[in-house]
């Protein structure tokens, strides 16, 4: 341990509570393995531990999120640079050591032989202040969606079993006229007392769209259903409770989306990223969250793999060309491309056109889509690498 190597490799199993490194020679031998907290003073020691050992350290994690945060920072801000190892090699890689054991310090030894013996993992970088600030929005944002749509369906199921005809009438997810009238009459009886006029004057004075249309949709539903079924009362306590909750929350989504718009566009690209037709600022900043530092993509083929957008072959022996679809990869960059490919087509123009001819060709719409949402990444790839906005008519090539 006095020795001090020329290389070293220090492998860290990462957690919320603490983390447990361990640092291996050239020859694979343990130099150093500890337990250490998430603390500051814990990981700086730690660090000046191991940094003692060589004169060159390579670290490897395996967890990029919010449990490395601090210690990634850490690692930075002492000229450190860390590679990801996904916990999937990990797993496997755990087969190729004696025994069988799943412990902390062993998982760390794995890391740090993994990143030893491989070289081609890809290096994390701590975010700036604009990537860390759209990381935590769509995060949140994320999660308020999530929010929403659990307790729409929550509402539908309520619904269904006291009012099952104004369930039907109205797309909730959609109508916020349907939730703003849940808020106050939640049962055929009550709408019926109500009347058709006074109906409308009420959702009217709330602001609804459309009033008189959702008050006669309501009322024939009401005089559709005489039966006032078992549990009623207490079931129209909790639409109004629901109705209430979800519209309160599209309001917090929608101040949520405007702090995700003004922050994206302050990015030195957004307007390069926002020109491409179905990249609105939400799915830009999702780009930029998932896609990381641009630089790290050496052509447009490497960002379509990073999105699962690219087939990798399974062949064996006289099998070949046997395409399918990659395992690793990024779900939300592969979703960022999905999405605005599926939204691009709605309007006419060469994303269109070219969904339009693989259709022709007997593709099914999530193959042209997919097969669009690959073609979009070499364009986004090409937009960024050239500094210029998109255009519907490709640029002109002057002559050298």
């Amino acid at each position: 341990m006095s020795e001090r190597r020329a290389r070293i490799w220090a492998g860290i199993d990462a957690g919320k509570g603490h983390h447990w490194a361990a640092v291996v020679d050239e020859t694979g031998a343990t130099l150093w393995s500890k337990k250490t907290a998430d603390d500051e003073s814990a990981i700086l020691t730690a660090l000046s531990e191991i940094l003692e050992l060589g004169d060159e350290v390579h670290w490897a994690v395996d967890i990029s999120g919010t449990s490395s945060a601090l210690l990634l920072a850490l690692l930075a801000a002492h000229g450190q640079r860390a590679v990801y190892v996904p916990g999937r090699t990990v797993n496997r890689m755990s087969g190729a050591y004696r025994g069988e054991a799943k412990t902390d310090a062993r998982d760390a030894y794995v890391i740090a032989e993994t990143a030893r013996h491989r070289r081609d993992f890809a290096t994390i970088g701590v975010p700036a202040q604009l990537a860390a600030d759209l990381a935590l929005l769509t995060a949140h944002r994320s999660d308020l969606v999530a929010d929403r749509v659990r307790m729409i369906n929550r509402l539908r199921d309520v619904l269904t079993g006291v009012f099952p005809a104004l369930e039907r009438a109205f797309d909730y997810s959609a109508h916020k006229g349907a939730l703003v009238l849940l808020t106050g009459y939640q049962t055929p009886a009550a709408i019926r007392r109500r009347g058709r006029a006074r109906l409308t004057a009420w959702l009217a004075n709330r602001a609804v769209r459309g009033a008189d249309v959702v008050a006669t949709t309501a009322l024939e539903a009401a005089r559709a259903q005489q039966t006032a079924l078992p549990g009623e009362d207490v079931a129209a306590q909790i639409v109004a409770d629901l109705a209430a909750r979800i519209l309160a929350l599209d309001g917090r989504l929608k101040r949520i989306d405007k702090q995700i718009r003004e922050t994206f566009r302050s990015h030195p690209r957004a307007e390069i990223i926002e020109s491409l037709p179905g990249m609105g600022p939400i799915l830009g900043a999702e780009f930029v969250v998932a896609a990381g530092d641009l630089t790290a993509y050496a052509d447009a083929g490497h960002l379509a793999s990073a999105a699962g957008l690219v087939p990798v072959p399974r062949d064996s022996g006289r099998r070949t060309g046997n395409l399918h679809r990659p395992k690793r990869y990024s779900r939300r960059l592969r979703r960022v491309f999905y999405v605005s490919a599926q939204t691009s087509v709605i309007r006419e123009g060469p994303n269109r056109d070219f969904y339009l001819k693989k259709r022709g060709e007997g593709c099914k719409h999530v193959q042209a889509v997919i097969a669009l949402a690959r073609r979009r990444a070499s364009v986004l790839w090409a937009l960024l690498r050239d500094g210029r906005v998109f255009t519907s008519a490709p640029p002109v090539t002057q002559a050298a």
